[in-house]
């Protein structure tokens, strides 16, 4: 690497399957990029998509984004990097990714050569870094136990650059992984060809949600990061958006507790000197960042397991003594369900989100009086089994649209439903099981296999 080298990472989408426009992706083709990376991940839509092995994007559209990328990366021989396959990363959505791959490569009859990398971690492997004090939860997070170990339906890790260092050391043209580190698969070709892993690894914290950290910001378009010897400068490659220094440090606080560190697996991006510079254009500089490893190197695991399943029913009302007197009438209507089923505590099986009031923080929100002229109540119940979920939502919905409340005027129902059915089964319910670090005490756990395709065909 000179000193005036640049290396040009192209990133399409902030999620795959989220979208771009042509024009943009290829505005970042002419500009002649080192590396096309997209996260197609997050633990941001819970842990269902991860306990039940199910995406949650669209696969006609993870394919049509895929397309492009390894289309134009495979013929101008630009490597492609995709992290966090088929959003969770466990082997189920890795193989549902890769399969998508493989078709894209037969219908465009490609040649290339693919690394495959897992990244799900055995039960056994955990348990006996449980056993050996080698497991911490983070901030907020239960307490680990082999019960819980042994619920979960799938154990995933978030890999750091060295396994995808690892691949295309390899000389794999598509590299495919599993759960991934967000800024990984941006920044590890970059830190293999010698630049600084700070730098890398901040620039690929903003290219994860590409043109996210633009203005006026959008999941669904492209944004380009060059990599010099001593900064980064981000462009978007819309005409319809910017990057200001303003937008790239706030997205540079994005997703962190601390704002100065954003740690990682064997590290953390330390931002104390970082700087943030108008470059022109609707581009900016930024300076600074720097990695500090840790004194052991650390790997974040993620699984969810099942808890019950569940059903809920949409009401609105646009009374306003109900309004008025929501709590005391949600309180009394959970007392009248546990009268008439002595034998079961309702009020840890129904709960009641009421939109116009609290429904988004909740006993969080600091506003203690609703003003809202109409409010909406999703009734939802959560139990061992779907047919007893069905019915303690069916009798508090009853329940709930004829209670008499104090003060009632109306003699027919207290609620307005949009939908009929009004009682919507939402099926199997998954909460995170494990959200913890650990240590892996040296032992590899990460390793590729490569899968070579000739004319589409896999060989």
């Amino acid at each position: 690497m000179s000193n005036n080298e640049e290396f040009r990472v192209l990133s399409p989408t902030a999620i795959l399957g989220y979208g771009f426009p042509e024009a943009s992706f290829m505005r970042g083709m002419e500009r002649k990029p080192h590396l096309i990376a997209v996260d197609a991940g997050s633990t941001d839509p819970g842990p269902y998509y991860l306990g039940a092995g199910k995406a949650f994007t669209d696969r006609a559209f993870v394919k049509r984004d895929l397309r492009y990328m390894i289309r134009e990366g495979v013929k101008n021989r630009i490597p492609v990097v995709i992290g966090s396959a088929g959003g969770s990363g466990a082997s189920v959505h890795l193989e549902w990714c890769r399969q998508i791959i493989a078709e894209i490569a037969q219908e465009e009859r490609l040649s290339f050569k693919m690394g495959v990398i897992p990244s799900d971690v055995s039960k056994d492997t955990v348990k006996k870094a449980l056993r050996e004090g080698r497991i911490s939860p983070l901030a907020c997070v239960h307490d680990l136990t082999e019960n819980l170990i042994d619920e979960t339906t799938y154990l995933v890790a978030q890999i750091g650059i060295e396994p995808i260092i690892e691949a295309l050391k390899d000389g794999c043209d598509v590299v495919l992984a599993g759960r991934c580190y967000d800024p990984a698969c941006f920044a590890a070709l970059p830190v293999m060809k010698g630049y600084s892993e700070g730098l890398a690894l901040h620039m690929g914290k903003i290219l994860e949600c590409a043109a996210i950290a633009a203005t006026p910001g959008s999941g669904a378009d492209c944004a380009l990061g060059v990599l010099t010897k001593d900064s980064f400068i981000l462009e978007a490659l819309s005409p319809k958006r910017k990057f200001t220094c303003e937008s790239a440090a706030a997205h540079t606080l994005y997703e962190k507790s601390d704002p100065y560190h954003l740690p990682g697996p064997g590290g953390s991006i330390n931002l104390e000197d970082c700087s943030f510079a108008d470059f022109g254009n609707g581009r900016v500089e930024v300076r600074g960042s720097r990695f500090e490893p840790t004194p052991r190197y650390l790997i974040k695991l993620e699984g969810a397991r099942p808890i019950g399943y569940r059903s809920i029913s949409i009401a609105g009302t646009r009374d306003p003594i109900m309004i008025a007197g929501i709590d005391k009438i949600l309180g009394e209507v959970k007392q009248q369900l546990n009268e008439m089923s002595a034998d079961n505590d309702r009020s840890k099986q129904l709960f009641f989100h009421v939109y116009g009031k609290n429904g988004v923080m909740g006993s969080l929100e600091p506003l203690e009086n609703a003003t809202s002229h109409e409010l909406c109540i999703v009734i939802e119940a959560l139990c061992s089994t779907q047919e007893q979920a069905d019915t303690l939502c069916s009798v508090a919905r009853s329940t709930l649209l004829h209670y008499g409340y104090e003060g009632r005027i109306s003699t027919a129902g207290n609620l307005a439903f949009p939908f009929s059915p009004s009682d919507i089964k939402m099926g199997q319910v998954f909460e995170f099981s494990l959200y913890h670090l650990m240590d892996p005490a040296g032992e590899k756990l990460f390793t590729h296999s490569i899968e070579v395709y000739k004319d589409g065909e896999k060989k």
